[in-house]
């Protein structure tokens, strides 16, 4: 791999990476039986420079900030190494946010560019506040030819032969800005910058390299901050391959392994529970003696790897299970929200270790991550190399909230000091977890302090966020809260969204507000749906500015109420 230490940006980084390995392939584009694409890194350069020519001559330079809102693509790649050759600073937004969330970030990150594939884009145009928009250059992909694009200009035919002029950019220097899944009704915009990038790279790549033949199956939305780094940067600057899945159909996902022998894929706890489900029926469905071999060389897997994963002897023991994932895949890596032991503990036993990592949109990508010396499934790892955990105030039991320390933690929060003199204290990132450090090492998290949840798919719910889809109801007023942040719970299963409802009788108009909330919930994406409500009869605690006191008010239910008081949908 490239010694990053050398280099000053992501740019330098990845234009040294595609004159390292021209004839390699660094990007395969799939789509349930076929390929799009498949470059090899000189391809890559030969597409990518003359869209960056176009990009500086509609004046992309320096500290300029250009938004990409896209699925997995080469086009994603592409435009991301064109930004960053220009000198900008990337805003990868999330495609599954709403047309409205998608436009509130657009002008919060203040992007002159955006890159959009064109079905986001039609609803982009539609939604409140477009008009007011001031992007300046707004390419769009796979556009039909007829289509209106309101002045915006085709990705397809947006080039320029002549060579483009490479802009360095220093390691302190803005990188990116990337928002979480939600916006929170106050956008949390993190700076991120060329060091935090570098400097995670260096970190992941000691415990889990790549090299050029390598290949990474990627699933996850690129501007994820788990894929940005393990499915792009990571394979980039190693001379390793991406392989972008157009799909998330269990089928395609399974071909994929064994078509490409993939070494490495991150998934989301989600699918990874899928994934032990298929796995169990499958092994219940074999007939009994069958059932008793496989029983017994999964014991001899797991006596002979306690210590450390055995790669060789459990494709040899387990030669089937092996070859449906391709057998050549070293480790799969689950991150974005908690992911239960058990699941974990099968997959290891099966040779198929899970690098389970803990991490922040804040911190960059990970902060701490199993390295299987030994396994520990009942912990998110051990801090990764450079970077320092603690526990905050622990009580009796060694618990209280995690803070981190290192490189790879943002520089702040996008025109936001009250809330970054809030998040960074001392240099320590605090995370609003709680969690507990063993004399180890390990890191165990408990439970939340803050008032937002992380669902099986990855995603951070902000209750802030989902309160629009219930105004106008017929109360005084209402708030949404994380049930475990209400009523804490020494976990992170199992969380909850509750909608407080300010009403003058708690005994009268329950069944018709159950209905209206009802109603109002079945509109809501799966992920952000409310699971219950709590009649509440007195006025909410607030701000001078009328904000409510949210953690005011959980503790005031807190004391006077219980969770059985939560009325569910």
């Amino acid at each position: 791999m490239l010694d990053l230490r050398e280099y000053s940006s992501l740019g330098s980084a990845l234009r040294a990476a595609l004159e390292r390995w021209p004839d390699e392939t660094c990007l395969i584009e799939a789509e349930r039986e076929r390929e799009n694409c498949r470059l090899t890194y000189r391809q890559f350069k030969e597409k990518a420079l003359p869209l960056t020519r176009a990009l500086q001559d509609s004046g992309l330079a320096a500290g300029s900030r250009a938004a990409i809102i896209m699925t997995n693509q080469s086009k994603w790649l592409i435009s991301a190494y064109a930004i960053f050759y220009c000198g900008g600073v990337l805003v990868p937004l999330d495609y599954k946010l709403s047309a409205r969330e998608h436009v509130q970030l657009l002008a919060h990150s203040k992007a002159e560019f955006a890159i959009v594939e064109y079905f986001l884009w039609r609803a982009i145009m539609q939604a409140a506040g477009f008009s007011g928009l001031q992007v300046k250059t707004v390419l769009v992909t796979e556009a039909p030819a007829n289509a209106e694009l309101n002045g915006a200009k085709r990705w397809e035919e947006f080039r320029d032969g002549r060579e483009p002029t490479f802009v360095e950019r220093q390691r302190k220097d803005w990188a990116s800005i990337v928002y979480s899944s939600g916006t929170g009704g106050r956008p949390k915009g993190c700076v991120m910058t060329h060091e935090n990038y570098l400097e995670q790279c260096i970190a992941l790549t000691s415990l889990f390299p790549f090299w050029p033949g390598a290949r990474y199956l990627s699933i996850l939305p690129t501007n994820h901050a788990i894929d940005f780094m393990v499915g792009f940067i990571g394979p980039f600057v190693c001379g390793a391959t991406v392989v972008h899945l157009r799909t998330l159909r269990p089928e395609f996902i399974r071909d994929a392994f064994t078509r490409y022998h993939i070494t490495y894929i991150t998934v989301v706890p989600l699918i990874l529970k899928n994934l032990e489900r298929g796995l169990r029926e499958r092994f219940a469905a074999l007939p009994a003696g069958k059932r008793k071999v496989l029983n017994g060389l999964i014991a001899a897997n797991r006596a002979f790897t306690r210590k450390r994963p055995r790669l060789w002897l459990s494709r040899l023991l387990l030669r089937d299970v092996h070859s449906a994932f391709g057998g050549e895949l070293r480790a799969m890596f689950v991150g974005g929200a908690f992911t239960e032991p058990s699941t974990l503990q099968l997959l290891y036993d099966l040779g198929i270790p899970v690098g389970n990592g803990y991490g922040l949109t804040e911190a960059g990508t990970v902060i701490t991550l199993n390295d299987f010396k030994p396994f520990r499934a009942d912990t998110v790892g051990k801090a990764l190399p450079g970077t320092e955990v603690r526990i905050v105030n622990p009580g009796v039991d060694g618990v209280g909230e995690v803070a981190a320390r290192g490189k790879t933690i943002m520089s702040h929060y996008l025109d936001d000091p009250e809330m970054t003199a809030a998040t960074i204290v001392d240099g320590w990132l605090m995370t609003g977890d709680l969690g507990r450090l063993e004399p180890s090492g390990h890191l165990q998290l408990l439970g939340r302090k803050k008032n937002m949840i992380v669902t099986e798919g990855g995603k951070n719910v902000y209750p802030e966020d989902i309160e629009n889809a219930f105004d106008s109801l017929p109360i005084k007023e209402f708030g949404v809260f994380a049930a475990n942040y209400v009523w804490p719970q020494r976990t992170m299963l199992g969380e909850q969204l509750l909608l407080v409802a300010h009403v003058d009788d708690a005994s009268r108009g329950g069944d018709e507000l159950r209905s209206r909330i009802a109603e109002r919930n079945r509109m809501l994406p799966d992920f952000k749906r409310i699971s219950g409500f709590l009649l509440w009869t007195s006025d909410f605690p607030r701000t001078a500015s009328m904000k409510i006191k949210r953690e005011a008010l959980a503790e005031e239910i807190r004391i006077k109420t219980d969770r059985s008081a939560m009325l569910l949908l």
